[in-house]
């Protein structure tokens, strides 16, 4: 337990790139049995594979799991029947761990701090649960990146730490790409995230669709 313990305020505490490469090079193997098994009780993943699943058209749509870690949301999209999952990590060894999962088609290095390497209207819903933390991501430039990455009409499904929702910038950040016409605000929701310990605002966004001018001759 005190390992556990160790852990999480390690990862929150992270300055840097580097620092985060290291805490989860360490944690890798055992974050899941550690955080869901443990005594933190890490519910985040599960209600925000359950929320986005929803939003899903259709089982084959296309995700991006945005922070995807050990895998933990994909394993609970797939285990509600999505099949077309991409997950992105900056930890190549949680993604090594993502990977074995089999609920992702293709697992890919990424620093949500910076572009993502993948073209513009990619997908029809990203996750991003447990990132939006301490020490790790803050809102600019990933949840641009996540409404170019979208097709319109898709969402955004991200869990935001409550202490960091107005200190952090996210409702700053999610108020401008409203007024700017790239997103609809469908929800913000406070949910357990660290259960008895966290919670977090289940964030959920959906890019507007493009209008189509209609000219008569």
């Amino acid at each position: 337990m005190e390992t556990e313990r160790n852990f999480v305020a390690r990862a929150r505490a992270c300055r840097s790139h580097q620092d985060i490469q290291d805490v989860y090079a360490q944690w890798a193997d055992t974050y899941d049995s550690d955080l869901v098994n443990g005594a933190h009780d890490y519910v985040a993943p599960v209600i925000a594979a359950e929320t986005a699943y929803q939003l899903l058209s259709h089982n084959s749509g296309a995700v991006l799991d945005a922070g995807c870690g050990t895998g933990l949301v994909g394993a609970a999209l797939a285990k509600r029947g999505a099949t077309a999952i991409d997950g992105l990590d900056i930890s190549p060894h949680m993604l090594r761990i993502a990977e074995t999962s089999g609920a992702y088609h293709n697992v890919f290095l990424g620093d949500l701090t910076k572009e993502i390497a993948k073209p513009s209207q990619s997908y029809e819903l990203v996750t991003c649960v447990g990132t939006f933390t301490h020490g790790h991501v803050g809102p600019v430039p990933a949840l641009r990146q996540f409404s170019r990455l979208l097709k319109d009409g898709g969402h955004i499904v991200a869990t935001v730490l409550e202490e960091l929702w107005l200190p952090g910038g996210f409702q700053e950040e999610v108020g401008k790409l409203a007024a700017e016409g790239l997103m609809d605000v469908i929800s913000i929701e406070l949910h357990p995230y660290l259960k008895g310990q966290d919670r977090a605002h289940v964030l959920i966004l959906r890019k507007k669709r493009k209008r189509v001018s209609v000219s008569t001759l």
